[in-house]
């Protein structure tokens, strides 16, 4: 059997909307996985999906994320229409905002016979390699899930892309937040991933020009079936 996984470009999508949209998907791989014990019967239901979208301004928390790692205040929040939701992903503190892209895997890992750790690695190397096509070297550091750069303005390593998902019974949720043209002042408000005095980056910061969004979003998604097909 060919393994597929189906893309979606949900566009600008409000957060919570994503993520019911995610849970509603999630939520029945589950429950095909509980109810049935035929492998075979279940690979050839469950649908493996990949959500890609943009949000508008938003903070999330991940499960085992502190508080104190939002710098700033609920008025301030509410002043700037900045939305802040704790959901049950790993990691800590990040932020979803215009002109980053934002991707959601609702995959049955199994299925393509990933182990947790391989498939955040996988993820990492989706990215690394679309940031290959840019002359871009992105690359891991050990212990930090996500993606880095040596800035092309100071040398000094910088985040570009953040990771956290869910895993349960190998079906996945959550997924990865890369920069591309989206405002960085808004990483200025957190800790982002929970490290303080971490720097942040993004494609256009590096290149030195606002990029086309969806050229990138293709990239991804070629890189994706690279790995998962």
């Amino acid at each position: 059997m060919q393994k597929e996984v189906i893309f979606k470009d949900l566009g600008t999508i409000d957060y919570k909307d994503a993520l019911n949209l995610q849970k509603t998907y999630f939520q029945n791989a589950i429950n095909i996985k509980y109810k049935n014990t035929n492998s075979a019967f279940v690979h050839n239901v469950i649908t493996n999906c990949f959500f890609i979208c943009e949000h508008q301004h938003v903070y999330t928390i991940g499960k085992n994320g502190k508080d104190d790692n939002l710098l700033i205040s609920s008025d301030f929040l509410k002043k700037n229409n900045i939305k802040l939701y704790k959901i049950d992903r790993g990691g800590d503190i990040t932020y979803h905002g215009p002109g980053q892209i934002v991707g959601y895997p609702i995959i049955d890992l199994e299925y393509f016979s990933l182990s947790i750790k391989k498939y955040i690695f996988l993820l990492e190397e989706i990215i690394i390699q679309t940031l290959n096509d840019y002359d871009i070297n992105g690359y891991r550091i050990e212990d930090l899930t996500g993606v880095w750069v040596n800035s092309s303005i100071d040398s000094v390593p910088k985040k570009i892309c953040a990771i956290g998902v869910r895993v349960s019974r190998y079906i996945t949720m959550h997924g990865f937040a890369l920069n591309v043209n989206n405002d960085l002042k808004y990483f200025e408000y957190i800790n982002p991933c929970g490290i303080s005095g971490m720097q942040v980056t993004s494609v256009e910061k590096e290149k030195g020009e606002k990029m086309n969004i969806n050229d990138l979003k293709q990239k991804i998604i070629y890189q994706t079936k690279n790995y998962f097909y």
